[in-house]
């Protein structure tokens, strides 16, 4: 009985409580940045970067696939966090068409080598 009227009481004093929302920017004064710039898991590739610029971007090196002289695929393993009991190891591919790039995709599928 006495848990149910602290829970109660809890409520209701929280109920009071002002709410914190963000207030609007002041009219010709700094404006908040985009949603998207705000994100914590943005990939810092361009399109129309070279091989060393992508490598320097990602702070990893770029592992040879397949492909011929200027448009190949390229493969870098990634740290991408995880518990620290497993290391996680992310793999993205790099596509560069004309030594240029042209696209990249992750791959987080399950790790074969424990099947």
């Amino acid at each position: 009985m006495k848990a149910i009227a602290a829970a109660a009481f809890l409520m209701v004093s929280g109920a009071s409580a002002p709410a914190l929302a963000q207030h609007l920017p002041p009219f010709g004064g700094p404006y908040p940045p985009p949603f998207t710039e705000t994100l914590s898991n943005t990939t810092p590739l361009v399109f129309g970067m070279d091989a060393m610029e992508a490598e320097r971007a990602l702070g990893t090196p770029l592992n040879y696939v397949k492909g011929r002289p200027g448009d190949e695929v390229f493969l870098t393993f990634r740290d991408l966090g995880g518990s620290g009991l497993f290391p996680s190891k992310h793999r993205l591919y790099l596509q560069f068409r004309k030594g240029r790039l042209a696209g990249w995709k992750g791959d987080w599928g399950h790790n074969w080598m424990w099947q």
